[in-house]
């Protein structure tokens, strides 16, 4: 990510990943400010100006141009920054795995990055794209989930739930099946493609086939990506990504957050007899459990 671009989105963005992003491209004297905010960033959280210059073996006019320099007004702010960015958990500077960590550290990093991460997620959901989604497939005639790899993982939970609402629903996992499903596709139905990256041309090409034939898409992507050009409606869906720790599943986990906001919506808009025969159905599902010692025949 260019500078210019972590500066123009730091009103919203959690400041240590604004200072680790921003490092390379500090002053020589800023960088050793940097690197003691994320050291230590608790420490400098309840230092004066006076100590974290003395911390960080800088002046006080540098430790200020650092503040300026990641986009804040001063010292002030950036300590208001830091500080809401501690509530919310850990950072993926403070997540990197070791060979020397202990279990329980190992819970920690992992627990505290995937919260913060769904957190930063969901602060930056669009909702209005969100209500345009849920409008869709209130009204769809039929629904088809596609994803590739995690992604496909994904589709395949949402194709679990959907058809609980009385709306026939797939999930096709062969490219090829993709494509003849979404050829297929026409007016009242509606493609739902998941693709973290937004790159992958198979879920691009299914994308532009199904508007072609008429059906409505909604691209729900990790990154402004191509993939979101080609959709009816575009849910932007992005987390705390940092390829230098193994955090595999977050994007995941997120998309799959999105799906329970997606059909929990999509619930609630059904009338009173469907929400009587859902309740039908959960009943059948609890009289398949065992919840004592099992009477002897």
């Amino acid at each position: 990510m260019a500078y210019e671009d972590i500066m123009a989105r730091a009103p919203g963005q959690n400041i240590l990943e604004i200072v680790r992003q921003a490092l390379p491209n500090l002053r020589k004297s800023e960088r050793k400010v940097a690197n003691r905010v994320l050291e230590d960033p608790d420490r400098i959280l309840n230092a004066a100006l006076a100590e974290a210059a003395a911390l960080s073996e800088v002046s006080e006019p540098t430790v200020i141009r650092f503040c300026v320099a990641i986009g804040c007004t001063g010292f002030q702010e950036f300590k208001l920054r830091l500080a809401r960015s501690l509530a919310l958990g850990t950072t993926a500077t403070h997540s990197v795995l070791t060979k020397e960590d202990t279990t329980a550290e190992l819970v920690e990093k992992i627990f505290g990055y995937t919260m913060t991460s769904l957190d930063w997620a969901r602060s930056h959901l669009d909702t209005e794209a969100l209500g345009r989604a849920i409008a869709l497939l209130s009204e769809a005639r039929s629904i088809e989930f596609f994803g590739l790899g995690a992604s496909g993982i994904v589709a395949l939970d949402a194709q679990q739930k959907f058809p609980l609402f009385g709306v026939p629903c797939g999930a096709q996992s062969d490219t090829h099946q993709q494509l003849m499903t979404a050829s297929m596709m026409q007016a009242g139905d509606v493609a739902v493609i998941f693709s973290n990256t937004g790159h992958t041309i198979a879920m691009i090409e299914v994308a532009e086939v199904a508007r072609n034939g008429g059906a409505k898409v909604i691209g729900v992507s990790g990154a402004s990506a191509p993939l979101l050009d080609h959709c009816d409606v575009a849910i932007l869906v992005e987390t705390l990504d940092n390829t230098d720790i193994y955090t595999p599943t977050i994007s995941r986990i997120a998309a799959l957050v999105v799906v329970d906001i997606l059909c929990s919506a999509v619930g609630l808009r059904r009338d009173a007899e469907h929400g009587h025969r859902f309740e039908n159905m959960k009943q059948l599902l609890r009289n398949q459990r065992i919840y004592g010692p099992k009477k002897p025949v």
